[in-house]
């Protein structure tokens, strides 16, 4: 793996390369911002619900706990979950798809997606150096960023990021272990905060087989569900590690750096890193659960249906008049595209900023 930084050798320094790009990650403006991001629940519901930040901390550390009890590189995984999600824009999902289609319906063919934002965020977005923009992270961190999520080859990515990264070959281990760890925190953290609004119970999820082990696991320990908190943190801790311990042992011995990071990915490639199949499928279903009980539950539609209008509006209004813009992105209006700054901003922005905006903009 490449571990130098992008634009200038660093000889002296107490980290190792891959723990410096986590520090400037973490010391990034963008990375505070996901403070005030939503994960499912937007921000200002409560103090309780998780945040990108939080989703993107819960990441990090099931990461580097993998990949330290794999022996692969810790701070590499670190860098790359703390990272991976800095391209969303606020409302979540839905805020990135109202966006992309913003973009498609006025020609911008490219649209936006949210992993090859957060690769931008960090290679170019985030200014920090007078000389060059960007973190000046190394080249395993950006690929890493750029690639942890399967597939890699996607057709609105410039031909000059193909040449560079090379799309067509697996990332690091790291990422592609930040890509499972990214799946096993949301699928936790969704539960235990849908549950908690009251949006769905375990009853709701009992057809899952997966679920219905672990609530095998939690009641043995003698726990009956009417103690709610205690209940859900447990059923939380017995679900990451099930699936942190399944990971590990289906994947420890198929894992060779060297082989993997030649390999040419073609439709019969099968990635290092996973479950065994029947927990796949699984995980798969209970996923499609979630989709139908939580993620489209009326009151979650409900705020999710604000914050598009809010992206909206928001990209319209500074379509008409980009004086509106902050002083940093309406100067890049002379060099670069005005749909492209303007989606630069709106996906920087926290939920409620972009909500306050918003209502500025339209006097309400």
């Amino acid at each position: 793996m490449k571990a130098e930084s992008r634009f200038y050798k660093i000889d002296d320094d107490f980290r190792n390369h891959y723990a410096r790009d986590r520090d400037r990650i973490i010391h990034s403006g963008s990375f505070r911002k996901l403070e005030y991001k939503t994960q499912v629940f937007l921000n200002q519901e409560g103090d309780f619900f998780r945040t990108r930040l939080t989703h993107s901390i819960e990441v990090s550390q099931i990461a580097r706990s993998i990949t330290s009890h794999l022996g692969l590189n810790e701070s590499l995984a670190e860098a790359i979950a703390l990272a991976h999600d800095l391209g969303h824009t606020p409302f979540g999902h839905i805020g990135g798809d109202t966006l992309d289609e913003c973009l498609k319906f006025d020609g911008f063919s490219n649209g936006f997606e949210h992993n090859f934002q957060s690769f931008r965020v960090v290679s170019s977005l985030e200014k920090r150096y007078k000389s060059f923009d960007g973190l000046n992270l190394t080249f395993a961190t950006l690929e890493g960023i750029l690639k942890h999520s399967y597939p890699y080859k996607k057709s609105f990515l410039p031909s000059i990021i193909d040449e560079k990264f090379n799309l067509g070959t697996h990332p690091s281990i790291e990422a592609m272990i930040v890509d499972r760890a990214d799946e096993i925190a949301y699928m936790s953290h969704d539960i235990d905060d849908g549950i908690n609004s009251g949006l769905i119970n375990f009853d709701d999820l009992k057809e899952s087989s997966l679920i219905q082990k672990i609530l095998t696991k939690v009641k043995s320990e003698d726990i009956d569900e009417s103690e709610d908190e205690i209940f859900r943190y447990r059923f939380s801790s017995h679900l990451i590690n099930y699936l942190i311990y399944s990971l590990i042992i289906y994947s420890k011995n198929k894992i060779d750096n060297s082989k993997i990071l030649s390999a040419t990915l073609d439709s019969k490639t099968k990635l290092p890193v996973g479950f065994e199949p029947e927990l796949e499928t699984q995980i798969k279903k209970l996923k499609k659960l979630l989709f139908t009980k939580l993620y489209q539950h009326k009151d979650i539609m409900v705020k999710m249906f604000a914050g598009q209008q809010a992206i909206k509006g928001l990209y319209n209004g500074l379509m008409q008049e980009p004086k509106m813009l902050s002083e940093f992105y309406y100067k890049q209006l002379d060099t670069k595209n005005k749909h492209r700054v303007i989606a630069d901003y709106i996906a920087s922005l926290s939920d409620r900023y972009a909500l306050s905006f918003y209502n500025e903009m339209y006097g309400r």
